[in-house]
């Protein structure tokens, strides 16, 4: 019976696969994986090339490469394959906040960054979005606390024991501080980043976190997603942002 809806399967089959191939370039979209991507495409070109060419020593040596390529792939785009496979759960930040609730929470993330920078002191607020952030929290102390300016502006006084580790807040709330984040290996990285900055994109290379950041040696405010870094915002463009990250994609989809 199934040969004779063979076309349609074949359809399907070719619909799924789009798909799939779709949603891996909109996954790995301004990461380093496309120039890695980039550089299998090349040395998959030079393979024909040398084939076509007659150069049986390259082809021989790049034959033996390509033949473990799935086992190269699963290497370089080991955070992309993972990320790929937690983005099956989502587990939106706002999913269960109301909008009045939304709004509070950034309001208060945005009032304690600018007090923390009028003040010059160092931050590093880590908010969770759909890939889970357990991974990151086996140091620090837990807590289960409303984000609010005054309590974040204590957690990062100087005098605070904690003060040198990250907050995480998860579905709206402040679960733990202190935490350490792992550093960004990326050498393109500019060295004028401190250690703040480096955890920021180190984070965000692994997981969809936002992450704001501010400066103890400047008092700039800044914000990284997706291992990449924008500097010196203003409160009013930080809220902007902090809107369009954190709310649910299904929110953005009808406004858009």
């Amino acid at each position: 019976m199934l040969t004779n809806f063979r076309w349609l399967l074949d359809l399907f089959d070719i619909f799924l696969v789009a798909f799939i191939i779709y949603r891996i370039l909109l996954l790995i979209q301004g990461t380093r994986a496309v120039q890695m991507l980039v550089g299998l495409a090349v040395l998959l070109m030079v393979y024909v090339a040398s084939q076509v060419g007659g150069l049986y020593t390259l082809n021989w040596i790049l034959n033996n490469f390509l033949s473990s390529i799935i086992l190269v792939i699963v290497v370089l785009f080991q955070h992309d394959i993972r990320r790929a496979l937690i983005h099956v759960g989502r587990n939106p930040f706002f999913a269960d906040l109301s909008f009045r609730e939304e709004t509070r929470v950034i309001d208060e993330l945005c009032r304690s960054c600018v007090a923390l920078a009028q003040r010059q002191l160092g931050a590093l607020i880590v908010i969770e979005r759909e890939t889970g952030l357990n991974d990151f929290l086996d140091v620090g102390v837990e807590l289960d606390a409303k984000p609010s300016s005054e309590l974040i502006h204590s957690i990062f006084n100087t005098a605070s024991p904690i003060h040198d580790g990250a907050v995480i807040i998860q579905r709206g709330r402040i679960t733990r501080a202190g935490c350490f984040l792992p550093l960004t290996q990326n050498l393109d990285v500019s060295p004028r980043y401190g250690t703040r900055h480096r955890a920021a994109i180190g984070l965000t290379e692994l997981v969809d976190a936002v992450v704001i950041v501010v400066s103890e040696e400047t008092g700039f405010i800044s914000v990284a997603v997706g291992g990449k870094i924008t500097r010196d915002l203003e409160v009013t463009t930080l809220k902007k942002v902090l809107k369009r990250l954190l709310e649910p994609r299904r929110k953005r989809g009808v406004k858009s």
